[in-house]
């Protein structure tokens, strides 16, 4: 019995065809990236140079055999790439560490710069620098209408640079009868103090002052037998709530 084949079934691939696979299959790995730009030089080793690379027909799939050299030669670019990549990597991290680092120290310095302020606001100064107390707290005679003497006195000529004892706001600044030109602060934590027989008054009512801060200059205005500065500390902004002051600076680390 005779069989027929159907035409164009099972036929042998035309050696164009089968050519032309060929290059379709480079054409396919190089775009995947398997052999890449390099693909060309293979494909062109086909015709020139067959130990270098060549294509083999199975007849099924069509592989390539890439030479050692060209192997190498992706090895070393992927090794390249990589090497690259983690030099990448590398260098972010160490730029994120350093940032982080930076970030800390300032944090650090900030709150460093803050609580120094803190503890320089909170510090307490003798009103006069370098004196001392020349006539001391309820001293008895006939000077003071009161019979006693309802603060301290610094030895000071006049024109000396009186301060704020610490911090607060200014309730009084003008003249005070017996104490002449004085001020009276409010202190930050509920106290009074008072500066008396000034020559000159540098703050006015409603300021702020600051430790250390100059408020005026001694001098012996007011109910004096000479310069000096009258300092009080009281409960209260009004005469008669005074307290021992010597007993008030020590309390706020102030020796006189």
């Amino acid at each position: 019995m005779a069989f027929t084949r159907a035409t164009g079934k099972h036929r042998r691939p035309s050696a164009m065809s089968r050519k032309g696979a060929n290059i379709a299959g480079i054409a396919t790995l190089a775009t995947a990236g398997v052999v890449g730009t390099l693909a060309s030089p293979a494909l062109a080793a086909e015709h020139a140079a067959p130990a270098a690379a060549s294509v083999e027909d199975t007849g099924l799939t069509q592989a390539i055999v890439i030479g050692d050299s060209l192997a190498d030669r992706i090895g070393a670019q992927a090794a390249a790439q990589q090497h690259a990549a983690d030099k990448a990597r590398a260098a972010a991290e160490a730029k994120r560490k350093a940032e982080a680092r930076a970030k800390e120290e300032r944090a650090a310095k900030e709150r460093a710069a803050r609580e120094a302020e803190r503890k320089r606001l909170n510090t307490f100064v003798a009103p006069i620098a370098d004196s001392y107390v020349s006539t001391g707290y309820k001293t008895g005679g006939s000077l003071w209408s009161s019979g006693s003497h309802t603060g301290i006195d610094f030895h000071a000529d006049s024109g000396t640079v009186v301060h704020a004892v610490g911090l607060g706001t200014v309730v009084e600044a003008g003249w005070g009868g017996a104490y002449g030109n004085n001020i009276v602060i409010r202190m930050n934590d509920g106290t009074y103090t008072q500066y008396g027989h000034l020559s000159s008054i540098g703050v006015s009512v409603g300021q702020s002052v600051e430790p250390g801060q100059q408020i005026g200059l001694s001098g012996d205005t007011g109910n004096t037998t000479g310069p000096h500065l009258h300092f009080e500390a009281r409960t209260a902004a009004t005469y008669g709530s005074d307290i021992d002051p010597v007993a008030y600076l020590r309390a706020h680390g102030v020796s006189v």
